[in-house]
């Protein structure tokens, strides 16, 4: 396995740009996430490092060799697609053995690396069935048993797991993890599920506009977002953002909204313009003494928690309380905020005030 190096790399179709200059490291070993909505450059990102695309312009580094040029069959990277693409006319065995067996190895090791690979992901026991008869669960485990046969440097995975229904896709998502864990394998993986990125992977990109918004850790990116895009497409719900004009004055630890002071942290001190508070619903809590109040519009109960939805001077806001308090439709209810947990905005760029993160976590854009 090897780490991979983008640098600046950027793809024009004609007068259309795919993907802005981007640059990141994707360390040997990583299971490493390309995410953001449809058309945002993610996956075009994806087939520029595995060959399928060649870049305008930048450089990319599969385990210090420079591979930006190269075709496919020069990057020994391993890809595996949404719709399985098998060998329908072939069983399973065959399936696996193609890759092997077109590399000219030799039929003794050809069998024993397919047994090996089949039973590590479990499918042993239909090696010899037809591929067309296998559920999309098994056809899956096929799809990437020959990736995994070839022992490649790096795996590409473009939204595997997105032609699965929802509660199979979630237990496939937790055996692809375990399996990455077991082969130590870079991987970058394509999706557009943000839950699914931050289950699975160590690093994540966010792009948006063929811009990458955010790189690092999903504990990173959910708690410190660089950018409002960041903020609002991590998590469910997304983050809360109440608007309001004015400054925050050198030395306060809090802001006026609408008459009532709001705490913020100690870094955010001495911003001014178009600013948003941000805050998560898991930061809001119902307050009896609060100033700042809201009307409770709805309840969404999920268990040990539920999601409460308020109409506030400064708009729609949800909160993520436990179950067992009490908050009735229409009545008004005060509200608190964990001060640490807020990050302000500015509106005119989006962009978080953090001005010691920024370097770190806002990327390209």
């Amino acid at each position: 396995m090897a780490p991979i190096i983008i640098k600046n790399i950027r793809q024009d179709f004609g007068d259309f740009n795919a993907v802005k200059e981007s640059s990141f490291t994707i360390e040997d070993g990583e299971f490493f996430m390309l995410l953001g909505p449809s058309g945002c450059g993610k996956t075009t990102t994806l087939r520029m490092i595995a060959g399928l695309e060649l870049p305008t312009s930048g450089e990319i580094f599969l385990d210090g060799e420079e591979i930006s040029q190269k075709p496919p069959s020069q990057r020994d990277i391993a890809f595996v697609f949404q719709m399985f693409a098998l060998y329908p006319h072939m069983n399973v065995r065959k399936n696996l053995s193609y890759p092997l067996v077109s590399q000219g190895m030799q039929r003794a090791q050809v069998k024993a690396k397919v047994d090996e690979v089949a039973q590590i992901l479990g499918i042993h026991d239909i090696l010899n069935r037809p591929v067309g008869g296998l559920s999309g669960g098994d056809r899956q485990r096929v799809a990437l048993g020959r990736a995994i046969v070839r022992d490649p440097k790096a795996f590409m995975m473009d939204e595997p797991l997105g032609a699965l229904d929802a509660e199979f896709r979630e237990h496939m998502a937790e055996e692809l993890r375990a399996l990455h864990d077991r082969m130590n394998a870079t991987t970058v993986y394509v999706t557009h599920d943000q839950l699914e990125a931050m289950q699975m992977g160590d690093k994540i990109v966010v792009m948006n506009n063929a811009v990458v918004e955010q790189f690092g850790t999903p504990q990173e990116i959910y708690d410190k977002p660089a950018t409002m895009f960041v903020a609002d497409f991590i998590g469910s719900p997304s983050m809360n953002f109440l608007r309001f004009e004015g400054a925050v004055p050198e030395g306060a630890r809090s802001v006026d909204l609408n008459g009532h002071m709001l705490g913020i942290p100690r870094q955010m001190q001495g911003a001014s313009g178009s600013l948003v508070f941000g805050v998560r619903p898991e930061h809001v809590t119902l307050n009896d003494s609060g100033t700042y109040r809201g009307e409770v519009l709805a309840t969404e109960y999920l268990g040990t928690t539920q999601i409460i939805t308020l109409a506030t001077p400064n708009g729609e806001l949800k909160a993520r309380i436990d179950s067992a308090q009490v908050a009735r439709v229409g009545e008004t209810v005060g509200l608190g905020f964990n001060a640490d947990a807020i990050t302000l905005f500015d509106e005119s760029n989006g962009g978080a005030l953090r001005s010691e993160l920024n370097d770190e976590v806002l990327a390209h854009g």
